[in-house]
């Protein structure tokens, strides 16, 4: 859309909009179109990135049980399963269905209460509304 963007993460509602932290449209009846297609975009690649931690946690089951490890280890240990789960999926290694049965998909950690209004950062709504702009531009899908 011809503005450079930093890196975003994925939030839902109960996040507070920052120009870091892209949530979703407060859902109301009131949402255009426009608004309900980001909405639903949004959805569909937090879906895409469960989708991926949950294979992550079945090839690498390790990772179910980190709470054996020391604390200094463990961002070695989860860069090293990404890693390695990323050669895997890069060189089409099978992924065996079977694994994900010992793998439930976890609800992240996530606030109780949605952000307070005073915690919206009010350049951010820009960011999103340049989203909004560049997910119209791609089509459906």
């Amino acid at each position: 859309m011809g503005k450079a963007q930093k890196y975003v993460l994925l939030g839902d509602a109960t996040y507070p909009l920052q120009d870091w932290i892209l949530k979703p449209y407060q859902e109301d009846k009131n949402l255009t179109q426009r608004q309900l297609r980001f909405n639903y975009r949004l959805k569909r690649a937090h879906s895409v990135i469960e989708n991926a931690f949950l294979r992550l946690k079945a090839r690498w089951q390790i990772l179910l049980k980190c709470d054996d490890c020391s604390l200094e280890l463990l961002p070695t240990l989860v860069l090293a399963c990404c890693i390695l789960h990323n050669i895997c999926e890069a060189h089409d290694n099978p992924f065996n269905e079977e694994w994900l049965e010992g793998t439930e998909p976890t609800e992240l950690p996530k606030p109780c209460q949605p952000a307070p209004a005073a915690m919206e950062d009010g350049q951010a709504e820009q960011v999103r509304e340049l989203m909004c702009q560049y997910f119209e531009s791609c089509g459906e899908g």
